[in-house]
């Protein structure tokens, strides 16, 4: 047997790490600006997030949700505490997909309608609901293709309006910031019209905050930045620093009952162990208030840099869009100056760094693109 191969991928090979620092299996060491897609949230390796681990492995690590968990009741108190979202429910899954699809079924059990408002170059997964709610149809199969997804442009609260009264939507889903499509934010007055027109008639807010929440933008979630609440709110990728979990935060006007959701491996005994850890460690080690500090740094570090044609997002959740005379700049980045980042398309260097990032570790970043643009 051998892998099926659906990753184009360098021919690196991670084997170890601390903090924002990655050694290869031949002996090379980077700098990861990345941390997978924006999962390292706390460091790689960081000690305290270790032993918690370890200690639980020890102890028991799966058991299935016929019975009872604890620690699942101490993650939820938790979040609840650290994200302003202490009255809401959370259920626990695997994944942002499997958050993404729970979801948008939890909205149409509410309401009793079967379609999501969703935005253009949305990306919320590419499981089966999730995908039809993706603006990607290269990703989306045949059996994925329904009419109960539609697509408007981002930031046209008119065009929203015009959907929402046809009273047809269970859900709008929107994005705290949109990562994939190369980091472009609802506007704050954007976001403040959505929960206005979901309130008139009768329509859930989704804030998908899997790439954008869990600290990474100086709030714990990027829509807070407008002031707003969501009716239900996903996460995952930060959440446990590298092992799968996924949330779904839940207004408590919705009501629950007993087999409506459910999932296997979601909420066991490691992955929150886990979780819990990355809290404890982002409140001692206040890494929300460092996202921001760091972000300030990094923008007024890179905006107007050379090669930076725009400079986009909030805190740790970066996009530089590069010019097309800097075709290439992000693998030399990584080959020549031995830095980890992300891309969205052909010309969008993404930042989404541990919360832990240093300015020493951004000034070290800097100075490389500056000698690469020089």
């Amino acid at each position: 047997m051998h892998l099926f191969d659906v990753y184009k991928q360098w021919d690196i090979e991670p084997v170890r790490g601390q903090g924002t620092t990655l050694w290869t299996a031949d002996g090379q060491e980077y700098t990861d600006l990345y941390g997978g897609h924006a999962v390292i949230s706390v460091g790689h390796c960081h000690p305290r997030y270790v032993a918690a681990i370890q200690e639980q492995a020890a102890r028991l690590g799966f058991y299935s949700n016929a019975v009872k968990n604890s620690l699942q009741a101490i993650l939820a108190r938790k979040l609840g505490q650290m994200s302003g979202y202490d009255d809401y429910a959370l259920f626990l899954c695997n994944s942002g997909a499997e958050a993404n699809e729970n979801a948008m079924k939890l909205a149409s059990f509410a309401t009793g309608r079967e379609k999501v408002l969703a935005f253009a170059k949305a990306f919320h997964g590419r499981t089966s609901g999730a995908v039809s709610a993706t603006d990607n149809p290269a990703i989306r199969a045949p059996f994925n293709a329904t009419d109960h997804v539609h697509f408007v442009p981002l930031n046209d609260l008119a065009a929203v309006e015009q959907e929402l009264t046809k009273g047809c939507y269970a859900a709008v889903m929107v994005e705290g910031i949109q990562g994939v499509a190369g980091i472009f934010e609802p506007t704050d007055d954007f976001l403040q019209g959505l929960r206005t027109l979901c309130d008139k008639t009768g329509t859930l807010l989704v804030a998908d905050e899997i790439q954008s929440g869990y600290g990474r933008t100086g709030l714990f979630f990027a829509h807070q930045h407008a002031g707003i609440r969501a009716d239900i709110v996903t996460t995952a990728k930060g959440m446990a620093n590298g092992l799968p979990i996924g949330g779904v935060l839940i207004s408590p006007a919705i009501q629950s009952r007993y087999g409506m959701l459910g999932t296997t491996f979601g909420g066991n005994h490691l992955a929150c162990a886990a979780a819990i850890a990355v809290l404890d460690i982002m409140a001692d080690e206040h890494l929300v208030e460092n996202a921001a500090r760091m972000g300030d740094y990094f923008r007024k570090a890179l905006s107007g840099e050379k090669a930076v044609k725009e400079y986009r997002g909030r805190g740790l959740m970066i996009g530089l869009q590069v010019d097309p005379a800097w075709a290439g700049l992000r693998d030399r980045l990584l080959f020549e100056k031995h830095y980890f980042t992300g891309a969205a398309g052909a010309d969008v260097i993404r930042l989404l760094p541990s919360l832990t990032v240093t300015e020493e570790t951004a000034a070290g970043f800097v100075q490389a693109w500056k000698e690469l643009t020089a």
